[in-house]
């Protein structure tokens, strides 16, 4: 693997969810009618900037509501969690924990800490602004990699759950501390494989961030998984290495562990594994990934000047000048798709 300072020079817009995108997400089952709306939390009367378990300043503030508008909003905000994680079942002894507020990036989430009274265990989720990137990114998320999506959308606002995991740049962190880290070549492993996905989505904005590590203890090994958490710049950038997780300085200490533990034949194995598995999903799902692209290419999800100038990368990276005759973000991510693994 090579390594390059990717730069992302400007933030992004927000795209609106348009009507063939939103009649998508009714038939799919993603569009449901919620309690609470994003505009709703907005309407908070305090704000507390918080710091993490080091003391050090975080990019969340704690949010507070006048009290004779906090108990209804409240119910209606595990009412909504319910309707994320158990259709809507009502159970009496969850409550909110707090709300917190995070006016960094594109959506600018809530993040709802909701808590069991009968055994204090507790649970995350988001309440975000709507992004047709974003819920692209969920979408072919939930259908190419290995896990499974749960959100919903609903009038120009997003719910999604918490993914459960280490950020990498936390990981990376504990592990430099440490001195060690524990099978290195299965990390180094799930580093090749979760770049080659992002590369097949054209999910960019890939730094340590950005994605997680899951960590899970099989027998006497360690085992890891990494998962994209950020999914605004789904088929937004012109430049192709924008996609490839490996060429941002952000996860360069990974990059050096792969080339420590294998060698570009060996990495390559495990490109060719993670496209075999690639094709299986997609096989699996062909009809709902048709139907999403389909919508996606005719919807607008980037500017014009970095559509024809990822036409024109992608046509050098394979030596294929078919690339060239696509004016939409969908169309490359279809052909891309299909040259990537040999559909």
């Amino acid at each position: 693997m090579a390594f390059e300072i990717n730069k992302i020079h400007y933030k992004k817009p927000v795209f609106p969810v348009k009507e063939e995108l939103n009649e998508y997400l009714v038939q799919q089952g993603r569009n449901l009618k919620i309690p609470v709306e994003y505009s709703d939390l907005m309407r908070y009367e305090h704000i507390t900037p918080k710091e993490d378990v080091k003391g050090q300043s975080t990019h969340w503030n704690a949010v507070l509501y006048r009290q004779h508008e906090m108990d209804e909003l409240y119910t209606q905000l595990v009412d909504l969690y319910l309707l994320l994680v158990a259709d809507g079942v009502h159970l009496d002894y969850l409550t909110v924990d707090s709300v917190d507020f995070c006016a960094y990036g594109n959506s600018q989430p809530f993040r709802i800490k909701i808590l069991n009274q009968l055994n204090d265990n507790y649970d995350y989720y988001y309440i975000k602004k709507s992004d047709a990137s974003r819920v692209y990114g969920l979408e072919l998320e939930h259908y190419l990699s290995p896990n499974k999506i749960n959100y919903i959308y609903y009038n120009n606002t997003l719910v999604e759950e918490h993914i459960i995991g280490i950020p990498g740049d936390d990981f990376m962190e504990r592990w430099e501390s440490q001195k060690h880290i524990h099978n290195g070549v299965r990390l180094a492993k799930e580093f090749v494989k979760f770049n080659e996905r992002c590369f097949v989505q054209l999910l960019g904005d890939m730094r340590a961030y950005n994605w997680v590590v899951v960590v899970k203890q099989d027998f006497d090994q360690m085992q890891y998984r990494f998962r994209a958490i950020d999914f605004d710049q789904q088929c937004f950038e012109g430049r192709h290495r924008i996609y490839l997780p490996q060429f941002y300085k952000e996860n360069l200490p990974y990059v050096v562990l792969t080339q420590q533990y294998m060698s570009i034949e060996t990495a390559q194995q495990y490109v060719n594994e993670e496209h075999a598995l690639l094709r299986k999903r997609y096989a699996f799902s062909e009809d709902h990934i048709k139907q999403l692209i389909a919508v996606m290419k005719n919807d607008t999800i980037s500017k014009p000047e970095h559509v024809k100038m990822l036409a024109r990368e992608l046509t050098k990276f394979y030596g294929r000048e078919q690339f060239l005759q696509f004016d939409s973000m969908g169309a490359l991510l279809e052909e891309n798709i299909k040259v990537r693994l040999n559909l």
